[in-house]
């Protein structure tokens, strides 16, 4: 099928490699606070695709709506897989590159090749039961996630029945931290530190390496304990349904599930409760939510601002006009669903003003390899914005909406805090005994046996921050 008709203002020579476009950095100050406005300008100087930077190597970022499906529904013509990517074969990718930890923990969502067909079955047998709203493990996990809610809210509420609160790092953050600990059945609160590993990984910064190592040795030690003991949990169900899978390959995939409950969720959270505070006069996304429809509410949000506004990179199989531009085989393509979502031959179709909104949107992704947790993650998020407006008879910004901070990742960008002023739904209700965690794994026969506990290092943390609110 044919997207999109070259633009010789834009089109480069057929012999021409991405090597010596000298593609200008994406990750600049200017993406960090308008990435918008960067998507805008790519979009005019390149067309629907485009040579970008990455923190010193260069790819193909897609702009387009069109061109992103047209990527995004072909496997064989745009696979995954690091293998398949040239410059990486050759050599030529540095071996401390900022983003290598993310991309190159061989998961269900990084994998190519042939073993991934049977991987991803394994995975929609292993969620069925955790996505059902029928099944009892749903209906077992919308109840942990609406009791971590309260637990985190009555937490707020120490500070008073009336004052601020930072419902990012208070709420949104925590909330699926606690979540993906239900769900990979760690002991006690000791997803903590794991979830903590994985924001950084994510962040690419300086630390993402040495948090990658740690991360994988919590995951690989949780992969060993459901081997020898499985229990009712993901990755006992995700043995279940691939029972070859080795314990580092196990580790894999929890932190793949780690990640998108983590971070994604946790930024979805604090741009839909955004999205309802400052509602248009008229209410519509107040009655939207009291009709029942905050799933509509998070379909508007990730229109306007999709969590993972990057997805991993696909290569081209063969030498591909892609938009205007000639992708030679091996070459890396970065999707953007966030400049896909302003493409104006996408947006200039939605109807701001809609109650219903569009279900087209990539937020999490499009064609076969759709991310598989999409209903996972949609649940958890919709339990806890539906308890925020449950719990808090009144939210107003503590800041004026354009002056919330953003903190943008090569791969997400979200609220680096959500300052409020609450006033509580009742009387202060009594806090619940202080989350704990086990001590260390090589203890905890001794410690079990001698009631030895530590607070959780999360619970300490939000706890300061109640103070620090005060």
């Amino acid at each position: 099928m044919e997207f999109h008709v070259v633009d010789d203002e834009h089109a480069t020579p057929d012999d021409t490699r991405l090597e010596d476009l000298a593609p200008e950095p994406l990750l600049t100050r200017d993406y960090e606070i308008r990435p918008a406005l960067v998507y805008e300008r790519l979009r005019d100087r390149h067309g629907p695709v485009a040579p970008v930077d990455l923190l010193g190597v260069p790819a193909w970022l897609v702009l387009g709506y069109r061109e992103s499906l047209q990527v995004l529904q072909d496997d064989d013509a745009w696979p995954k897989g690091l293998e398949n990517w040239r410059a990486r074969t050759e050599g030529r990718v540095p071996a401390d590159w900022p983003l290598a930890p993310s991309l190159e923990v061989n998961h269900v969502l990084i994998q190519g090749g042939e073993g991934y067909r049977g991987l991803r079955t394994a995975w929609d047998a292993a969620l069925r039961p955790f996505q059902d709203p029928r099944h009892p493990l749903a209906k077992r996990l919308r109840t942990a996630v609406t009791g971590y809610a309260d637990e985190l809210i009555t937490l707020i509420a120490q500070g008073g029945g009336s004052g601020h609160a930072d419902l990012s790092a208070q709420f949104s953050r925590p909330l699926p931290l606690m979540a993906a600990s239900h769900l990979l059945g760690f002991p006690g609160s000791q997803g903590d530190e794991a979830l903590m590993d994985m924001w950084r990984i994510l962040d690419a910064g300086p630390d993402a390496g040495p948090a990658l190592e740690r991360l994988l040795v919590t995951l690989t030690d949780l992969a060993a304990a459901k081997m020898e003991k499985p229990g009712d949990d993901f990755p006992s169900h995700l043995l279940a349904a691939h029972p070859d899978l080795s314990v580092d390959e196990l580790a894999r995939e929890l932190f793949m599930l780690l990640g998108m409950t983590s971070d994604h969720v946790g930024i979805l959270i604090s741009n839909t409760v955004v999205e309802v505070i400052c509602g248009d006069s008229a209410g519509g996304v107040r009655t939207t939510l009291s009709a029942g429809m905050v799933r509509e509410t998070m379909n508007r949000v990730v229109m306007r601002k999709p969590p993972l506004v990057n997805f991993v990179p696909r290569f081209a199989a063969e030498d591909t006009t892609l938009g205007d531009h000639v992708i030679r085989a091996g070459d890396p393509v970065w999707v953007s669903a966030a400049a896909a979502h302003a493409d104006p031959l996408f947006a200039g179709q939605m109807t701001p003003d809609s109650n219903i909104s569009s279900r087209a949107h990539l937020a999490w992704g499009a064609g076969p390899r759709q991310c598989p947790a999409r209903e996972l993650a949609s649940t958890i998020a919709m339990a806890g914005v539906s308890r925020v407006f449950e719990r808090f008879a009144h939210l107003e910004l503590a800041l004026p909406v354009d002056q919330l901070p953003w903190r943008s990742s090569p791969f997400m960008r979200g609220l680096r805090s959500l300052p409020v002023r609450y006033e509580l739904a009742g009387p202060v209700p009594r806090p619940a005994p202080p989350r704990e965690t086990a001590v260390s794994s090589a203890d905890a026969p001794q410690a079990a046996e001698h009631g030895v506990r530590r607070r959780s290092a999360l619970w300490r943390y939000l706890s300061g921050l109640i103070r620090s609110n005060s």
